[in-house]
């Protein structure tokens, strides 16, 4: 019979504690945490042993055998021996109605005929007779089955086994999911088994031996498994090339179908598929509007088409991802690397991004410098901070959480001279000097210390929130998905989806009664307004001092923070404040709103409300290469009239909930009476900047 091949498997890449950075992670649940914390889920079994368990009862009931096995067996655990499924009888109308389950050493063994002329390994058998046993019956009562303990003992003629011994028993020594593809992905880039074992206990930050397996229960399923493998190798081959070209036949027919779909793909020299990369249409639409900063995701690869997902996300002015478009690679190499970007530059016509951020890997960085080289490069404090935990947690020890501060400090500094002094003491201080971590960390710091990287905009891209719905959005993606063309599919719908998602209508309340906030209200999304309205709040506990030369010196009024000094340009109405937050955000910080404050601004300079955070900005795209002409003109009626009815909704709950249940059956209206119009008049229309539906 032919070996079945293995379903598609989508991991996490990420540097392991062994220094590799070819070795892998899947991706789990909230892996926002260190390497260790990704595998902790095998150690479920032994942390539930605590867990309080009832001797078992005759008339005890459960739901299903199944859970009174489990049932039995955690009892078993916690009283020091393991348990079997012994015999079951069947009949036509219930199915299976009794279960035996009795203890691991229940029963003799039957004689076995030693084979002549070979020498046979004698091994004696634990069964000594046990009658340790739980005896179940099923009873069907009106369509529900339940099934109830008939008997039960729990008097046994051997020894019972103390915890420690008791965990060993080949009942309890399971290998769960993720320890099998981490011992898998380690046996393939040639650790020995004893080596793979001592990983798997640093990773889980365990002593030697108190793993919930044995040694040679690893070197036993590294075994049974590469006879698997070895059968799935031609079938895996042939699902790889007839998969690829299926994903190819895709892209042909969604370039047919959408004539702004755009795709491109390298091959090697026998014709097969090395890289293959694709965006759409509203993609391109969107980056022309919020390509100023990307997200260049590289931490996902395929174990079944050992291909890397790399995947170009961004962020629109209501804080929502945006996808621009994405490729599967061969390797991740700097050449592949550099490939991705440079088609990527192609697909959205040449035009580059302000700033580019990605994980921490050394070949990103030298694509970025060869195919991006205007682009500012960024690594965000959530990429490095589970890597500086994995990397020194173990090391450190007792010592890590002062590490740790140290290298906060460190990464908040305000000049690079600062940061690269007391660098060099931390790396004295912890005995770091010959690390290799420290040196890749030191060698990229211009990508993520503050020092180096304060007022790179970043459009409120580099925080948490937003590491949360990249996490979010590419499990969208890799959700069990066994071939290349469904992945592809999903890929689309996810993206269309986010392009698409229209950001519900919210009340924005005001909070100063400001003149300033009432402006801003009528101007940004609500995203860019809850910026600004919480730094505008903010700024009412700082105090600002004039300076001889007309610069402040603004302090908060506890000293919280540090003193910012902002400068004051009325010639040109500029402000810059060295928080550098407007350079970074795009939104004003609340020192330099305190100085607009002191100076009696009731309304901030357009400047200061940038395109990319207002309202209007879902609608109209700033591609200097789009001819307004008056051929818009009912375009411009429409916006005028949309802008205007959501300034004035937005001004109370009342008007909000009015204009939104009104307006929707309003539009309903409008679509049925349009749709029954003919579909043709004979007069051609230029619907080139058609709002966004």
């Amino acid at each position: 019979m032919a070996a079945k091949p293995v379903n598609n498997i989508w991991i996490r890449r990420q540097q392991c504690p062994c220094g590799d950075w070819k070795c892998y992670i899947r991706y789990e649940e909230d892996d926002q945490t260190t390497l260790g914390s990704q595998l902790v889920k095998s150690e479920t079994l032994s942390s539930s042993s605590s867990e309080v368990v009832f001797t078992p009862y005759v008339g005890q009931i459960f739901k299903s055998d199944d859970e009174a096995f489990e049932y039995y067996s955690n009892f078993a655990r916690k009283n020091g021996f393991s348990i079997r499924k012994e015999r079951s009888r069947l009949s036509p109308q219930l199915g299976i109605y009794k279960r035996d389950f009795v203890c691991y050493r229940s029963g003799f063994a039957p004689a076995r005929k030693k084979p002549t002329g070979e020498h046979h390994r004698d091994r004696k058998s634990v069964r000594c007779g046990c009658d340790a046993k739980m005896y179940l019956s099923k009873e069907v009562a009106d369509g529900v089955s339940q099934w109830f303990v008939v008997q039960f003992s729990n008097v046994h003629n051997h020894e019972l086994l103390e915890d420690d011994q008791v965990r060993l028993l080949p009942a309890y020594r399971k290998i769960h999911e993720a320890d099998q593809e981490r011992i898998l992905l380690l046996s393939k880039a040639g650790f020995p088994i004893h080596r793979i074992v001592k990983v798997l206990e640093l990773e889980k930050g365990i002593q030697g031996g108190q793993l919930p397996f044995l040694e040679r229960d690893v070197r036993n399923f590294v075994q049974n498994r590469k006879k698997v493998v070895q059968e799935n190798d031609a079938l895996l081959t042939e699902k790889r090339e007839n998969d690829t070209m299926d994903l190819l036949e895709a892209c042909r027919a969604a370039k047919e179908g959408d004539a702004y779909f755009v795709y491109d793909v390298t091959v090697d020299e026998n014709e097969k598929v090395e890289n293959i990369a694709w965006s759409y249409g509203y993609s391109v639409h969107g980056y022309n509007m919020f390509g100023d900063v990307v997200y260049f995701d590289t931490t996902y690869r395929s174990i079944t088409y050992g291909m890397l997902f790399a995947v170009l996300l961004g962020i629109d002015n209501h804080g929502k991802i945006i996808f621009f478009g994405c490729a599967l690679l061969q390797d991740e190499t700097p050449r592949s690397f550099a490939w991705a970007l440079q088609t990527f530059v192609h697909f959205m016509k040449g035009r580059y991004p302000q700033t580019i951020l990605t994980d921490l890997d050394p070949g990103l960085r030298d694509a970025i410098r060869s195919e991006l080289p205007s682009t500012k490069h960024v690594t965000s404090i959530w990429n490095i901070m589970p890597k500086v935990s994995c990397w020194f947690s173990l090391p450190l020890g007792p010592r890590y959480a002062e590490f740790k501060s140290e290298f906060d400090a460190l990464y908040h500094l305000g000049s690079t001279e600062d940061f690269e002094f007391r660098w060099n003491q931390m790396v004295s201080q912890f005995g770091l000097g010959s690390d290799k971590h420290i040196d890749l960390l030191f060698s990229l710091r211009s990508s993520w210390a503050l020092s180096y990287t304060r007022g790179c905009f970043l459009a409120r891209m580099a925080t948490t929130a937003y590491s949360k719905s990249v996490d979010a959005f590419l499990k969208g993606i890799f959700n069990a998905q066994t071939c290349l063309r469904s992945f592809f599919e999903q890929v689309g719908i996810s993206s269309s989806f986010k392009i698409q998602a229209h950001e519900e209508m919210q009340y924005m309340h005001i909070r100063t009664c400001l003149p300033i906030e009432e402006q801003a209200r009528s101007i940004l999304t609500p995203f860019a307004f809850n910026a600004l309205q919480h730094e505008l709040v903010l700024a009412m506990q700082y105090t600002a001092s004039e300076m001889a030369n007309g610069s402040y010196i603004v302090r908060h009024f506890k000293k919280m923070d540090g003193e910012r000094l902002v400068i004051w340009i009325p010639e040109d109405e500029q402000i810059h404040c060295s928080c550098k937050e407007f350079e970074s955000s795009g939104i004003l910080c609340r020192h330099a709103l305190r100085v607009l404050l002191v100076k009696n601004y009731f309304q901030l300079p357009e400047k200061y409300l940038l395109s990319r955070w207002r309202q209007e900005s879902s609608l109209v795209p700033f591609d200097d290469q789009i001819d307004h002409n008056s051929n818009d003109e009912w375009f411009q009626e429409y916006h005028s009239l949309t802008a205007t009815l959501f300034t004035e909704s937005s001004i109370t709950k009342e008007r909000s909930e009015y204009v939104h249940r009104e307006l929707t059956k309003e539009l309903t209206r409008l679509i049925n009476e349009v749709r029954n119009m003919p579909a043709s008049d004979g007069v051609a229309m230029d619907l080139t900047l058609s709002p966004n539906s």
